[in-house]
C-alpha cells in the first residue's frame, strides 16, 4: 500500500470517557476530540471531507488482559482509546487515514494513501451526485429524448463504479436511472424499478461532475443504439394501498405478561446483555453494524469477537457497463450508516429493548442513529421432547431463542441480520433478504441466458450473494484449533460383512488457508480447546460449524470479481489472528483490486494450531430472479449455527422448564391411549420375573 505521511504537531488536550470499557464505541465528544486534534496538524484553512471516525480497537493481547482481570472481580488497568479516522482533504482526491490517541492527544499515524485506495460512499455524497446526475446538461439532452410524459419524475441511483482496470483510477458512480409511475408522479414510494431508463451517466466524485453518459444495452448482444422516445410500460407496485389485501387475517399477538427474560445494562456507548446463561457486549460502528464481544455461556468463554466481516454481490451480465456491476454492501456503503429505525414498523415483537448507535459525519460531527438494534425473545418451536410410550408421559420444552437483529436498506435491498442465542448452548447468525430487485431495461420480446424478465420491459439479472461472518473465537481460553470430521464407509470384512458400518475420522487443519465443506463426506468443521476436556468422554470440548453449501464465485480467477472478494472462493478461511484484519475483502473495497483481504492474509500459510485463529465462514445464494419476486422479493432466509460438541457433560437445556401449559399439553395419540408393554422385575435370587402393563 503506497503511503505518504504527514507531519503531526498537536498540543490540544481533552479528558476521554472515563473509565470506557475497550469495546465501547467512540462518544460523541470522543468524536469531535479526534477531529480537533487531526485538524490541529494541518494548516488553518484546510477543509476536510470525514468519511470515518470510530474506534481504533485495542491490541486484542491487551484487552484479553483487561477481561482477565474484569472476569475475576479486579479493577483491569484501563486501555487507551484511540480514533481511527479515514478523511478526504475537500474537493480532492487527496485520501488519507489516521489514528488519533485520544488518551494522549497524539496524532500517531497519518498518511496519504496511494493509488486504488478509496473509501465508502456516504449519504451527503449520494445526494450531491443525484443533484449532479439530474442538472447536468448533457444528461437533460439524452432525457429530452426519450419524450417522457409532462411531469415525470426522474430517479437516479448511484452504484459504486466497480473496478475493470480501464481508467478507472479515480473514484466514480455508475448512476442507473428510472422514473415514478408517470401517471402517479407525486407517489413518492412509486416502485421506479418496474421502470428503468437506457441510460447511465457516469460521475467523479472529487468534482461531483458527469465525466460521461453510458448508454445501456437492451437487446440480446452488446449492440447500442440511439435514445430513443421510451415506451411508456404499466406499474408495478408493492406498497398496501396498490393492493387487494386479504381479509381473512386474524390477529395474532405476542404478548409477555411479566416482560422480557433478559437484562441490558449501558455500559456508555457499549451495552452489556444478559439472558439464560449467555453474557456478550454489542457494540455498533458505521461499517459492521452491530458487533458482539466477549461472549460468554454460563461463564465460560466462547467468542472474542463476531460480526459480519463483508459481503459481495456480484452479477452475471457479461456487457459493459453491467460487467462492473458487484457491490460490496459493507464496504462499499456500511451496515451501520444504512441500519434502519426499527421503531418505524413491525420489525420485531413482543417485549422488544432498542439499542442506539452514533457514527461520523462528513463535517466530522456525530449522528445519533435510533433504534438500530433491537432485541427480542422469541418462540423457536419445539426445543426438546420425549414422550414415554409404556406410561404415556411426554415431557417437553419450548426453545426460546434470544435475538439481537438489525436491518439495513442498501438501495434497492434490504437485508436484515440477526445474532440469535437459544437454551442449549447454541449460536446462529441469520440473514433474511429482501426488498426490490436491481432492475435494467429491454426490450419486448427478448430473452437472455444470464437473466430474467419479471416485468415488461424489465430483466433482472442473476446475481450471487455471498457473506463472510467473521468468528473469533476464545473456546475456554485464546488457544485453539480447527479440525474437520468426515464419515466413511466402512469396507466389507469379517467385522463388517453386511457393508452397513461406517466411522468418522478427524482431520486437524494445520496451515492458514482456504476449505471447503464436502456434503458427500458429511464433512464438518470444529473449533477445539485439546487443554480442556470433557469428563465423560474424555474429548476436547469443541464447537461445530454448520454452514450451507453455496455456489462459489463464477467469476473466473482472472477476473476482477474474483481479485476483489477475497472471501467467495471457499467455505472457510482460517487465519492467525492479527491486528486489525477485519474486513474479508479488505479496508478498502471500492473499486479494488484486490491482494489486501483474507484470501492473502491465508496464503502467509501462518501455523494455527493450537493457536490464536480466526475463522471466515462464507455463506450465500445464487439468485436466480423470478417473477415471484417482484415488485418485492419474499425473503430469502440464510443461516450460519455454532453448536457445542462435547463441551457439556449433557444436554443444557434439561434445566429448561418444561412445557405444561394446559391448552398445548400433547400425548400421544389420545388423552386415553397407553400402549401395552412388558417389563421385567429382578427377583431377589437374580431372575427376572416378567409381566404385561397397559
Amino acid at each position: 500500500m503506497a503511503t505518504e505521511e504527514v507531519q503531526s504537531n498537536s498540543s490540544t488536550t481533552f479528558v476521554p470517557q472515563s473509565n470506557a470499557h475497550p469495546f465501547a464505541p467512540l462518544s460523541a465528544e470522543e468524536i469531535k476530540h479526534a477531529r480537533e486534534l487531526l485538524r490541529s496538524v494541518w494548516p488553518a484553512n484546510t477543509e476536510f471531507y470525514f468519511k470515518a471516525i470510530t474506534l481504533e480497537e485495542p491490541p486484542k493481547a491487551e484487552v484479553l488482559s483487561f477481561l482477565e482481570s474484569e472476569h475475576a472481580g479486579i479493577q483491569p488497568k484501563p486501555i487507551s482509546r484511540r480514533a481511527f479516522v479515514a478523511y478526504y482533504l475537500r474537493r480532492t482526491n487527496k485520501f488519507h487515514e489516521a489514528i488519533v490517541n485520544i488518551s494522549s492527544n497524539v496524532v500517531e499515524y497519518n498518511v496519504r494513501l496511494g493509488p486504488n485506495m478509496h473509501p465508502w460512499g456516504d449519504a451527503e455524497e449520494l445526494m450531491v451526485a443525484e443533484r449532479a446526475v439530474l442538472e447536468d446538461a448533457e444528461v437533460k439532452k439524452e432525457i429530452a429524448k426519450l419524450k417522457l410524459p409532462e411531469g415525470t419524475v426522474v430517479i437516479t441511483d448511484p452504484w459504486t463504479y466497480g473496478s475493470d482496470g480501464v481508467e478507472d483510477d479515480e473514484r466514480m458512480y455508475q448512476c442507473f436511472l428510472y422514473i415514478r409511475d408517470p401517471t402517479n408522479p407525486s407517489e413518492e414510494d412509486s416502485n421506479h424499478y418496474a421502470l428503468p431508463l437506457p441510460i447511465s451517466p457516469v460521475i467523479r466524485t472529487d468534482t461531483m461532475k458527469v465525466i460521461r453518459i453510458d448508454l445501456l444495452p437492451t437487446g440480446a448482444d452488446a449492440t447500442l443504439k440511439e435514445t430513443q422516445p421510451y415506451k411508456l410500460r404499466p406499474a408495478n407496485e408493492y406498497i398496501p394501498e396498490s393492493q387487494n389485501l386479504r381479509t381473512d387475517v386474524k390477529p395474532l399477538n405476542v404478548v409477555q405478561p411479566e416482560g422480557a427474560s433478559f437484562k441490558v445494562t449501558q455500559q456508555g456507548t457499549l451495552n452489556l446483555i444478559e439472558w439464560q446463561k449467555w453474557d456478550f457486549r454489542v457494540s455498533f460502528n458505521q461499517r459492521e453494524g452491530p458487533v458482539l464481544h466477549d461472549v460468554r455461556y454460563d461463564g465460560r468463554s466462547l467468542f472474542y469477537r463476531v460480526s459480519l466481516s463483508d459481503m459481495n454481490i456480484p452479477y452475471a451480465d457479461p456487457r459493459r457497463p453491467f460487467h462492473k456491476k458487484a457491490a460490496f454492501d459493507l464496504g462499499d456503503a456500511g451496515a451501520g450508516v444504512m441500519a434502519n429505525n426499527l421503531k418505524l414498523g413491525c420489525d420485531c415483537l413482543g417485549a422488544i429493548h432498542y439499542l442506539d448507535g452514533l457514527v461520523s459525519t462528513d463535517k466530522g460531527d456525530s449522528m445519533p442513529m435510533e433504534n438500530v438494534v433491537c432485541i427480542h425473545e422469541q418462540d423457536g418451536g419445539i426445543g426438546w421432547k420425549h414422550t414415554n410410550y409404556r406410561t404415556g408421559r411426554a415431557v417437553v420444552t419450548r426453545q426460546r431463542e434470544l435475538v439481537v437483529q438489525t436491518i439495513i436498506t442498501v438501495s434497492n435491498y434490504e437485508y436484515i441480520m440477526a445474532y440469535m442465542f437459544n437454551q442449549a448452548g447454541e449460536f446462529t447468525y441469520e440473514v433474511r433478504a429482501t426488498g426490490v430487485l436491481s432492475t435494467q431495461p429491454i426490450d419486448d420480446d427478448i430473452s437472455v441466458p444470464f437473466g430474467t424478465v419479471v416485468h415488461p420491459g424489465v430483466l433482472a439479472v442473476h446475481h450471487q450473494h455471498i457473506f463472510s461472518l467473521r468468528i473469533d473465537p476464545i473456546l475456554d481460553g485464546p488457544q485453539n484449533r480447527l479440525v474437520y470430521d468426515e464419515a466413511h464407509a466402512m469396507p466389507r470384512s469379517d467385522f463388517n460383512p453386511h457393508g452397513i458400518g461406517y466411522t468418522v475420522n478427524e482431520t486437524l487443519v494445520e496451515k492458514s488457508g482456504g476449505y471447503d465443506l464436502d456434503p458427500d463426506r458429511n464433512r464438518t468443521f470444529k473449533i477445539q480447546n485439546t487443554a480442556v476436556r470433557n469428563p465423560v468422554n474424555g474429548k476436547p470440548v469443541a464447537y461445530k460449524i454448520h454452514a450451507p453449501p453455496f455456489q462459489k464465485m463464477l467469476a473466473d480467477k482472472e477476473s476482477f470479481h474474483h481479485k476483489r472478494a477475497e472471501f467467495a472462493d471457499h467455505n472457510l478461511y482460517v487465519t492467525r489472528y492479527a491486528d486489525g484484519e477485519l474486513f474479508a475483502g479488505g479496508k478498502y473495497s471500492t473499486q479494488s483490486r484486490g491482494g489486501t483481504g483474507v484470501r492473502s492474509w491465508a496464503d502467509r500459510r501462518d501455523d494455527i494450531v493450537d493457536a490464536d485463529l480466526v475463522l471466515f465462514v462464507q455463506f450465500g445464494i445464487n439468485h436466480l430472479p423470478r417473477c415471484e419476486d417482484f415488485p418485492v422479493m419474499p425473503c430469502e432466509v440464510l443461516k450460519v449455527s455454532l453448536k457445542p460438541v462435547n463441551f457439556f457433560v449433557k444436554n443444557p437445556a434439561l434445566d429448561v422448564p418444561p412445557s405444561e401449559q394446559a391448552f398445548n399439553r400433547s400425548v400421544l395419540v389420545s388423552e386415553q391411549h397407553h400402549q401395552p408393554t412388558q417389563e421385567g422385575t429382578v427377583t431377589e435370587q437374580g431372575d427376572v420375573c416378567c409381566s404385561s402393563k397397559l
